[in-house]
């Protein structure tokens, strides 16, 4: 994943609503309106987060008839997963040092 991609989703992920979203829709895909009953935001607001989560690739939409249906990406987010999961902390308490090594105490 590139450093541009990471600093995408990780930008739409800063904001809260996007986050509560992005949490709903871990249960499974949902329409707008089903989004909207949760949020207490607009439809214009709902559209400009879900153009957000899209664009960074964490969502999807379908349409179906006059709905749009979202759900997130597995692929996008399995990528985004694993390359934040190679994230070390160097805390010298944990016996970690940022070159990898034992922290000495």
């Amino acid at each position: 994943m590139q450093d541009r991609e990471i600093l995408s989703i990780c930008k739409a992920l800063s904001n809260e609503q996007r986050l509560q979203i992005v949490r709903c829709l871990d249960h499974g895909e949902r329409c707008a309106c089903e989004l909207l009953d949760g949020l207490n935001i607009s439809q214009p607001t709902l559209s400009h987060h879900m153009k957000l989560l899209e664009t960074c690739g964490l969502v999807t939409a379908r349409r179906d008839g006059k709905w749009t249906i979202y759900s997130l990406s597995c692929d996008v987010l399995s990528d985004f997963q694993a390359t934040i999961a190679v994230f070390r902390c160097c805390d010298a308490t944990r016996g970690r040092s940022c070159r990898g090594d034992k922290a000495t105490r």
